[in-house]
């Protein structure tokens, strides 16, 4: 009797076609911005049919590979961090809502997470840092009357502080846990008095970044981040 490790497993066309076109761009052959062969070639090229190739173009998209445009012919696509999260999007979306308990669970990663960043940013941070998050704390303090706007710049704000560490990983999960938490933010933002505790404690992270004060900026981001916890809630 065969062991079944010896066992041989037929694999679809298109898993073939997906690996082969994969390390196309993988070793080089291919880089960002080029345009990937036409189906025609690429079926002559494989020896198989368009159906193949046009589900593992498709794969390939999915992973953020390739990008595909009605009408034109699919390109290569510059990977980043940013982009690798991207992916996610939609799963992510998916398991908070339909997990109760994964809010809370996102919440408490982006406090440790932020944290750590407020600490990163106060021992890194350059006069020029510093610039950027005043600029947008200033467009923030003249969008008050604009709830999503101003929520935006908050988002960003916080961004901006993870980009400090000059680390694009560390940016890209700040970008994509906020993403993932807006469609939680509810109406008590707009609780009177709420959009100028926001306005100074974002002041008083910024004070203790630009003083060198990781303990300090630290501190504050925790009671900042503790005080608008509540304003993340699961509707229904």
């Amino acid at each position: 009797m065969a062991d079944v490790s010896d066992t041989i497993v037929r694999r679809k066309l298109s898993h073939e076609v997906f690996d082969r076109l994969k390390t196309l761009i993988t070793s080089g052959e291919l880089g960002p911005g080029d345009a990937m062969p036409s189906e025609r070639d690429l079926m002559e090229r494989f020896g198989v049919g368009r159906p193949a190739i046009r589900e593992a173009m498709q794969a390939l998209a999915n992973i953020g590979l390739i990008t595909i445009t009605h009408g034109e012919r699919a390109r290569v696509q510059q990977l980043s961090a940013r982009s690798l999260f991207q992916q996610v999007d939609l799963s992510a979306q998916i398991l908070l809502s339909a997990s109760p308990d994964s809010l809370e669970h996102l919440k408490q990663a982006r406090r440790f997470f932020e944290r750590g960043m407020a600490r990163e940013a106060a021992q890194r941070a350059t006069a020029e840092d510093i610039k950027r998050l005043r600029d947008i704390l200033d467009q923030q303090a003249k969008a008050v009357n604009e709830p999503k706007q101003f929520i935006g710049l908050d988002m960003r704000f916080h961004t901006q502080i993870a980009a400090i560490s000059g680390n694009p990983i560390f940016e890209a999960v700040s970008e994509s846990m906020l993403s993932w938490l807006r469609q939680y933010y509810t109406e008590m933002l707009t609780w009177s008095g709420r959009e100028n505790v926001t306005l100074v404690e974002h002041e008083q992270i910024i004070d203790h970044i630009a003083n060198h004060d990781p303990d300090g900026a630290e501190a504050i981001m925790v009671k900042h981040l503790d005080r608008s916890s509540a304003l993340f809630t699961r509707q229904g």
